[in-house]
Formats: structure tokens, sequence, C-alpha cells
């Protein structure tokens, strides 16, 4: 156990780092004053909570790193977080998830776009949506119902003549019409009035156009903002304000259960609930006294410079940290205030939160219950993240290997990731793909999966084994492999499990609900290597296409499909589109477009 010597410390702000006697980082912390926050830790015993006395029985040595401000050692504190993961600090698994609306005010014709990050360039920002399907439908309706330019920045820029959008009255065609920024800018204001969640103001707003417009004998016009108004009718759902005005804010609430810790938000925009999302910790417990710091943590965690951040956050405790709200502001460009619920409207807002991470971990316990693959492996506890693994090639061509991302039951796409493995060309050896995957996956770091499913059988198994024994991190995650059986016919043998250690399979009903599972993650993982090993050779084969006409080498291949991004829209493209492209003059501009037109 570490013995602590005041004076080997200094009385400066910074960031301090707890190892253990391999020389891990377990546990990360920031102070004003490193010597007086770090004497608190060695206090007697009884006066440690129970998680502290357990880390500090495997603390070995304490690192400190000084910094000029107690802002700039918050800063160090969630970055050094998030990049080693400590095992007694509460670390965000997934804190990028949600989904914003961005609309680019800078630009004459504005475009509405879904972007995860927040840019400070004096776009407008509308959201957080968690569920990427409600802010994709939403996105649909605000389509359907504005005329707003759907194409990108690039798109827009070349276009020439309009597109289907503009033909069936959902766009005001300012890429190749006369389009007067005025009126465009009128139904930008609306847009923003729609997801800003102003309805009511922008109903009463169109009723006085479409009177105004009906007094005018401008009856079409009348009968467009009628229709307008209806389209709105049936798209808004009324939703009772929480809030007097047209507040912003965050508010966080803890949950206490036996399986772990929740820490549950809501999303209040302009008074109204927008949306809610719940983080969870399994195996975490919550000391008394804990709630201050765990809530901070959070806080300096979930928040950053590419985040979506309100004027203010309400919690249910106290949390006096004006180096924490200096951040947000900065991050916000704006004043942040962070503070205890005031007021009986508030406090209804943190019970709010806290009831809806109580039904989440029912639903949770409800899943956890339904599939037990916990019993399944010998596991103490419910894997939540799995990862599953797919070598492919065609007849040694093309190796590589595909990796699909399940947490929770669910997919988490934005994880699936292909390994390609040139140097193995005409070499069909799965083994040594699979082994070279593992050794980059290891390399790539956090966050480790629950458990590696590898589509194959014991070969496969011990490939990945190998790696795991020539690196000394056998007890880093458990393996397993998924194999196929004899046949696939009905009532004969079928998909088996097998796990390191052990000879038989796994004693897996066939039909059960935990290897169907098992099998949905192995075809996720089959179709998508598979899928990215078709585009590969469709692109190359439309390289050898390109490259096969005369004049046209990698170099200038390569530049094409960067510029257009697609054959099709090289066979759209004019001689004087393509003459613009640096080394091709008026006669091979000609040509290139006569030979695309021709190209399958």
């Amino acid at each position: 156990m570490f013995s602590f010597q005041p004076d080997a410390f200094p009385l400066h702000p910074g960031v301090y780092l707890m190892k253990d006697a391999t020389g891990k980082i377990i546990y990360v912390g920031k102070a004003n004053r490193l010597r007086k926050r770090l004497a608190s830790y060695f206090r007697p015993r009884e006066q440690l909570t129970v998680k502290t006395r357990v880390m500090m029985t495997k603390v070995e040595q304490i690192d400190t790193l000084q910094t000029g401000t107690e802002k700039e050692a918050l800063l160090l504190e969630a970055s050094l977080i998030k990049k080693h993961r400590p095992r007694y600090n509460i670390v965000l698994r997934d804190d990028k998830q949600y989904l914003l609306f961005r609309l680019d005010k800078r630009s004459d014709f504005p475009r509405l776009s879904i972007t995860r990050k927040v840019t400070r360039d004096g776009s407008v920002y509308f959201g957080p949506f968690t569920s990427a399907f409600a802010a994709r439908q939403t996105l649909k309706a605000v389509n359907r119902i504005f005329p707003l330019r759907k194409c990108n920045d690039h798109v827009f820029r070349n276009r020439i003549r309009p597109c289907l959008q503009y033909d069936i009255g959902r766009c005001m065609g300012p890429c190749v019409h006369p389009v007067v920024p005025k009126v465009y800018a009128d139904v930008v204001h609306k847009v923003e009035l729609f997801l800003s969640g102003r309805s009511r103001e922008l109903m009463v707003q169109l009723r006085h156009e479409m009177q105004a417009a009906s007094e005018a004998l401008a009856f079409e016009r009348a009968a467009e903002l009628r229709d307008l108004i209806r389209a709105i009718e049936k798209t808004v759902e009324p939703q009772a304000a929480v809030l007097p005005g047209d507040r912003n804010l965050d508010v966080i609430s803890l949950v206490k259960d036996d399986r772990g810790l929740v820490v549950a938000m809501l999303f209040v925009r302009r008074g109204k609930v927008l949306d809610s999302k719940h983080f969870f910790w399994k195996g975490v417990r919550l000391d008394a006294g804990e709630e201050g710091a765990i809530i901070h943590s959070f806080v300096s965690q979930f928040y950053g410079p590419e985040k979506f951040v309100p004027e203010r956050i309400v919690l249910p405790c106290a949390l006096d940290d004006p180096a924490l709200e200096e951040v947000l502001a900065d991050f916000r460009e704006g004043p942040v205030r962070i503070s205890k619920a005031w007021g009986d409207v508030e406090r209804r807002l943190v019970d709010m939160a806290e009831a809806n991470g109580r039904e989440f971990v029912r639903k949770k316990q409800q899943n956890a219950e339904s599939l037990n693959l916990a019993r399944a492996f010998g596991f103490k506890t419910e894997p939540e993240r799995i990862e599953c693994i797919d070598a492919s090639h065609l007849s040694g061509q093309g190796m590589r290997v595909g990796m699909v991302v399940f947490e929770q039951g669910k997919p988490r796409k934005k994880d699936y990731r292909i390994y390609t493995f040139p140097e193995m060309e005409e070499k069909a050896d799965d083994y040594k793909a699979l082994a070279g995957f593992l050794v980059r996956r290891l390399a790539s770091g956090p966050p480790w999966p629950d458990l590696m499913l590898v589509d194959g059988g014991k070969g496969q198994l011990r490939a990945l084994q190998q790696v795991f024994e020539q690196e000394g991190k056998g007890d880093l995650f458990p393996l397993a492999s998924i194999a196929k059986g004899e046949t696939r016919r009905a009532g004969e043998l079928g998909d088996r499990i097998f796990v390191p250690g052990r000879k038989n399979p796994l004693a897996l009903k066939q039909g059960s609900r935990e290897l169907l599972f098992l099998q949905l993650l192995r075809d996720n993982a089959h179709r998508f290597v598979i899928s990215s090993q078709r585009r590969s050779r469709k692109k190359k084969n439309l390289d050898s296409s390109l490259e096969s006409l005369a004049g046209v080498g990698p170099k200038m291949a390569g530049m094409l499909w960067k510029h257009f991004g697609s054959l099709a829209a090289m066979k759209k493209a004019t001689p004087l589109e393509l003459q613009a492209l640096p080394g091709i003059g008026e006669k091979k501009a000609r040509f290139l477009a006569e030979a695309f037109a021709r190209l399958d």
C-alpha cells in the first residue's frame, strides 16, 4: 500500500493519477490544491467510503500533473478519464449518441441537416434527439412541409438543372432559379419556429398570412398557406409545457439500484420535454455523500466543445463548482448555470427524470431475464458489449475481417469496422487474418467487449488465443466461437458455441433465445464483411473500366472518383464540368463525356 508523504506533493491545482502494482491507472481526479486533496484519502478508514477503502488498498503509486488553474485541471481530468478509462472512475461508455438539427445561417439559402457535432460557425442547432429514427422522421416531415433546399453545398454549387424535389414542389430551386433571398429567409424563419417548439406562434403567423392573401384576392397563395397549416397540424403532436416561458435546460437525476447506478437525463427545450437519455454502470454502488462527486464527473465528461450546452443544468443536489460552470460557458460561448432544482416545477422535473430512470432499469431487468447469456457462458454479469468478427476473401483476393458491435442487445453501427489486409493477397489464410485483426484491435484500445465472438470453430478460436498469449492479455475479455453444424437441415445438428479450455461445445439448446441471438450476431458480421467485399470488388472493376479509357491513368481515375463520387455522377457530367478539372482540356472533356455515356 502507498505511503503518503505530504511534502512530496504540491499545493498547486492539478490532476492526480492513482496506479496499482502493475502501473495501470485505476483512478484519475482533479484538485485545486493537490496536497490537501490527496491527504483526504489517507484519513482513518472509518471516515472513508466503502469504494474509497477498497481502492486505496490497491494504490501503489500516485503521479501528479500540475496545471495553471482549476479550470485547466478539470479539462485535463476529463481528457485523461476518457483516454485511460480507469476502473474506479465513472466513465461514459457512450457520450456521443444523440443527434441535432443544423441550420447553416451563413448561407443565403440555408439547408437543414442532421449532425452529431456542434461547430461554432454561426449555425443554429435544434435538439437533441437520442433516437436516430425519430430525428430522421422529423427531418422528413420538415422536408415535406417546407421547401428548403435538400442538396449539399457541393451539389448546390454545381447543379445546372433543377432536381426532382423542385418538380414535386418540395424545393424552391435556388440552385438554378432566381429565388429572392428574403422570400427564402421567411421559409427559414418558419422552420426555426417549427423546430424550436413554437408551433403555436407559427400557426398564428400562417393564419394571418392566409387571411391577408384571401383579402387581397390571392387565392392560390391562400390555398398554399391553408395546406401548409393542415400539414403542420398533422405533424405536430400537442405537448404540454412543463416550464413557463421558452427556457432551455437539462435535468439530471441519480437512480440507485441493486444492479448498478443509473444517471437519467431530461432535455427540456422551449419549456417542453423533448427527449431523455440514460447511462448505466453495472455493479456500481452509491455510497452516502458521493452524489455530488458522481454528478460532477458525469457532467465534465458528457458536455464538450462539440456538444449542445443549455444555459441551465438542474441537479438533484447542490454542486458549487465555478470552474465547471466556466468550462461549460466556454463550450456554449455564453453563461451556464449549474444548480440544485429550485421551486416545485424543477423538483418535479428531477422526480420525472428519476422515474424514467427506474423504468429504464425495470426494462433492462426484463431484457436480462429473457436473454441469459451470463448463465450460458458462466459469467458473473450479463455481457453488455459483444463484438462479433468474421474473416472473408474470394479465392485469396481481398482478405478482410469485419467486426459488428452489439450493446445491450442492439446493434451499435457507428462502432462497426472493416479491417483490410493487402499484404495477404493470394493467401487464403483466415487464421492469420484473424490474428492480425486482434493485434490491431488491441492496439486501438477500449471500450473492450464483454465477449468477443468469432465466426468459426476451434481453429479460429485458437488463433485468437495465441495472440492473447503473445501479448500477455489473456484475461482482458472472454472469447468464443460459433461453428456451423454438419448440416442446415431441420432436426439435425445445428450451430455450436466453443469457448477456450473446453473440449465440447456449450450446452445451448437449438432454438433457444441465447443461441438465436448469437446466430444473429454471426449473420450480421457475415453480411457486413461480404457487403464490404462486394463494394470493394465493384469499385475495383469500375476503376479498371475508367483506366481502360485512353488517356485515363490511376491518378486521373482517382481524381474523377474524388470529384464526382459515383459513376452515375460522371455520366451526367457535361464537357464543361469535366474541363473545369485540372489536366482535362476541351478535347479530352468531350471524349470523356462520350466514353462515360457508353460505360455500363
